[in-house]
């Protein structure tokens, strides 16, 4: 088959896309005819390297893709030939502690599909079945494949973590990327507030017409001192904070006291200067977040399959054009996702 592969960690020059071996389908796996999968900043991140990642080359990146299941190991409940199917990338021991108390997040051996083991931007995938979700008719295969990992992280930042209530303020950074487009829709549903930022008349745009309520552009204006003047000096409730360094001390200013901010990443940096003074002051809550567990991802999914959140896609992509994609995401071109298909799909 055809496959994605990274060679060695470096620029956008070590993927290629050509012959992979079929994959060979375990007794509690599925294989799934890929139709459309999407990238996250995490493949970029993975193609880079990082400091704990060590990974078997070429290894297939990837941890959003749809398509339909053409087989099943003998194991295998829940799908059969012909279903529709979405992957969720979590993977978990579900015998440790944590899995045991229902949180698999927390899995002291948790780790995602594409990042840690083989991904899923190839022609055909071999994917656990717990790591599959139902995939509705009539749902479009870009949709069903640029979903899954952004709303479900977004979803269980805002909702289940930061516990967003309805009419708190938030403000959302990066509005017009992956996870930042996903958090947009979802404070609006859950009736806050919403202040977002982005760097371009559209991605501003796009936020106000996804539910933003205030927004800013972060390239003229220090989005702390914006925050401060519309809310008459109280700050937000919630920050969502994704980017990290250069933005970490500015989203700890946002906030009002008692506020949070809820992160799940670091994609300008992982190790932002902080503002302990504030933080205990002002009795800030800093809360990390990563993925959703099973429930989690079924609650946000349904909301995406009936139309009530959207995923926003930049552009779609051959998978052989893939370093085009991570060229796009690095570069901050457009908004919300990148998505590949085989090129056998197109």
């Amino acid at each position: 088959m055809q496959a994605v592969k990274i060679t060695e960690h470096g620029g956008t020059d070590v993927i290629e896309y050509g012959e992979y071996p079929d994959p060979e389908v375990g007794r509690d796996e599925v294989l799934v005819d890929v139709k459309a999968g999407a990238l996250n900043h995490l493949d970029v991140w993975v193609r880079r390297g990082l400091p704990t990642l060590s990974l078997e080359m070429p290894h297939v990146p990837g941890s959003d893709a749809a398509g339909v299941v053409v087989e099943t190991g003998p194991d295998v409940a829940r799908f059969e030939e012909g279903d529709r199917v979405a992957v969720t990338a979590g993977v978990n021991c579900g015998d440790c502690e944590f899995c045991r108390d229902g949180d698999p997040t927390l899995c002291v051996n948790f780790h995602l599909l594409g990042e840690h083991v083989t991904g899923v931007h190839s022609e055909y995938a071999a994917v656990p079945e717990d790591n599959l979700i139902p995939v509705p008719e009539g749902v479009d295969w870009i949709t069903a494949g640029a979903s899954s990992l952004v709303f479900q992280t977004a979803w269980r930042m805002l909702i289940d973590r930061a516990e967003l209530e309805p009419g708190e303020k938030i403000l959302v950074l990066g509005a017009s990327g992956g996870v930042g487009h996903a958090a947009l829709q979802i404070a609006d549903y859950a009736g806050a507030e919403v202040y977002a930022t982005g760097s371009t008349t559209e991605k501003l745009q796009y936020a106000r017409d996804h539910g933003a309520d205030h927004v800013v552009n972060y390239e003229e204006h220090n989005f702390a001192e914006w925050i401060r003047s519309e809310t008459g000096g109280r700050g937000v409730d919630v920050v969502v904070d994704y980017i990290g360094a250069g933005t970490w001390r500015d989203s700890i200013k946002s906030l009002a006291k008692n506020g949070r901010l809820v992160t799940c990443g670091g994609t300008a940096g992982p190790n932002p200067e902080t503002d302990l003074p504030r933080i205990f002051w002002n009795q800030l809550q800093i809360i990390g977040s990563t993925m959703g567990t099973p429930g989690q991802v079924d609650d946000v999914m349904e909301l995406v399959w009936d139309g009530t959140f959207q995923p926003a896609v930049r552009e779609v992509l051959p998978m052989s054009e893939v370093a085009r994609a991570h060229e796009i995401i690095e570069g901050r071109e457009g908004f919300g996702k990148v998505v590949v298909r085989p090129d056998s799909e197109l």
